[in-house]
């Protein structure tokens, strides 16, 4: 056991006086809740509105006040006719037209949007708010009454979806390149002499990277909590168990890669690219797996960030029990236990 512990400290020390691998520890999970926190979203604000107004009775004006004081519109320009409205938004002057009929007060009704639909799913949002903003004089966007995310932030679905991709490149893409440098330096084999047994060895390794593991994923709760403002309503301690599991799977998952490739870049590239785009395009991080292609459904099913960001969804935003994620939970531990047999399986085969 001595040996044992000499052995995770030395693995310990070796990280700690890597700047780069501290680097990579430390700053990518910083940066990307920073980027995703704050830079990349898909939040309704500042939308550049163009209004037509061929006569201005007394619902336009208020209709256009409500606009006014929205945070979601910024009124860039009135003009007279539709042509002029659709040129600013050709002219990409504008995003947004809210053309008022000349019966708008007496019916009540009558308004055209006219939106720039080079993105789809944003133009639909825009529509969706200014409907709401301009049909209803009496009720504003801000009093419907949205469950688990009022105010529509976008870090109530990336923070899951981050802690997911993060854990499993940073746990696979370490674990992998520690191995293979000891294969690349030849000092595998005398490892393996040691009196340390050799999945003694392999263990004392992946230790120091779950704990490091665990540092970050408390990090990340806690820029999540304080610097993005999203709540954790579920058990922290159910949140915790979840996540360990999911550490060593992603740990398992790195031992497996550090098998087939030979040296740090085959391993760094396996961690990085291959685990990198099924995670972005197919765990439901960015988009429902449910309005993707069957077939992309069946290959997402077997990409384990999507279970764990569905299980973080739900404890930390929803704030529900381990009861509503067994599912999810059983699927990890089973994508846990094959990984961990397969890898310890081949490293012992091949060495």
């Amino acid at each position: 056991m001595k040996q044992f512990i000499s052995f995770v400290i030395k693995e310990a020390k070796h990280i700690l006086r890597d700047k780069r691998t501290m680097l990579i520890l430390f700053g990518m999970p910083v940066v990307m809740m920073l980027l995703f926190g704050f830079a990349i979203t898909n939040d309704v604000k500042n939308v550049r509105t163009v209004v037509v107004t061929s006569q201005m009775d007394h619902l336009t004006q208020q209709a256009l006040e409500r606009l006014v004081a929205s945070e979601y519109f910024t009124i860039v320009k009135t003009v007279p006719t539709p042509k002029e409205a659709e040129w600013m938004i050709r002219s990409q002057k504008a995003d947004l037209a809210i053309v008022f009929a000349q019966d708008f007060a007496s019916k009540k009704s009558g308004a055209q949007f006219i939106v720039d639909g080079s993105d789809p799913n944003m133009a639909q949002q825009w529509t969706t708010y200014t409907q709401q903003v301009v049909a209803n004089p009496n009720v504003s966007l801000i009093s419907q009454k949205l469950l688990y995310n009022p105010r529509m932030k976008s870090a109530y679905n990336f923070v899951p979806a981050i802690m997911g991709m993060l854990l499993l490149l940073i746990c696979a893409m370490m674990t992998s390149v520690s191995i293979v440098r000891e294969k690349e330096r030849g000092t595998m084999e005398v490892l393996l002499v040691s009196p340390i047994k050799p999945l003694m060895i392999i263990v004392a390794k992946v230790v120091p990277y779950l704990l490091l593991a665990l540092v970050i994923l408390a990090i990340i709760l806690l820029m999540s909590a304080t610097v993005l403002d999203v709540p954790l309503q579920g058990g922290l301690g159910w949140i915790l168990v979840v996540s360990l599991i999911y550490i060593l799977l992603a740990l398992s998952l790195g031992l497996l890669i550090s098998n087939i490739a030979q040296t740090q870049f085959v391993a760094l590239l396996v961690s990085a690219m291959v685990l990198l785009l099924p995670t972005v395009m197919l765990s439901g991080m960015l988009f429902p797996v449910e309005s993707m292609p069957t077939i992309l459904q069946w290959v997402s099913a077997v990409i384990p960030p999507r279970y764990y960001i569905q299980a973080m969804r739900k404890l930390m935003i929803m704030g529900v029990g381990i009861q509503e994620v067994w599912q999810e939970v059983v699927i990890l531990i089973s994508m846990t236990a094959l990984l961990l047999v397969v890898s310890l399986k081949k490293f012992k085969t091949r060495l």
